[in-house]
C-alpha cells in the first residue's frame, strides 16, 4: 500500500511555519527547495523566487510532514480548504495511476499524472467529494 503523509500550503510564510515545526517535532528537513531551484525561475516575480517549492519534515519513521507556498503569479489563491493535501506515495507507476484514476473520478484534475524535474511521477487533484490529492511516486523506489 502508498505511504500517506500530510501536505500543507501557505502563502509565503512555510519556511518559518516548518522551522516552528521543526523545534517542536526535533528532526532534520529532508528537503527544502526554493521556487528559485525550478526550472525557469527567472520568469518569476523577485518575490516570489525565495517562496518553498517543496519541503519536508520527517515526523516519525511513518509520516513525514510536507509542504509548498503557493504562487500568487501563476492565479494561486490560499483559501482555508485548500491548504491540505492527502499525499500517496505509491510503491509502483501503476499503482500511481491506479490511485489517480480511480480517486480522480468524478473530481477535478489539477495536474496530470507527469514525470517531474524532480525524479517523480506526480500528479493532484480534488476529488468528487472536495477532499484534495497529490500522488508522487518516485522513480528510484522501482
Amino acid at each position: 500500500m502508498a505511504k500517506m503523509n500530510p501536505y500543507l500550503n501557505f502563502d509565503g510564510t512555510a519556511e518559518e511555519a516548518f522551522n516552528f515545526y521543526k523545534s517542536v517535532f526535533g528532526g532534520e528537513f529532508r528537503a527544502v527547495h526554493k521556487m528559485a531551484d525550478m526550472p525557469h525561475a527567472e520568469q518569476l516575480p523577485e518575490n516570489e523566487k525565495n517562496r518553498i517549492m517543496h519541503i519536508a519534515l520527517p515526523i516519525d519513521e511513518h509520516t513525514v510532514l510536507m509542504a509548498s507556498d503557493i504562487m500568487p503569479s501563476a492565479g494561486h489563491k490560499l483559501d482555508v480548504g485548500n491548504n491540505v493535501y492527502i499525499s500517496l506515495h505509491p510503491q509502483s507507476r501503476e499503482e500511481a495511476d491506479h490511485l489517480f484514476n480511480s480517486l480522480s473520478a468524478g473530481g477535478v484534475v489539477e495536474m496530470a499524472m507527469a514525470d517531474m524535474f524532480w525524479g517523480a511521477y506526480f500528479g493532484s487533484f480534488k476529488d468528487k467529494y472536495g477532499i484534495l490529492w497529490m500522488i508522487n511516486f518516485e522513480h528510484n523506489q522501482q
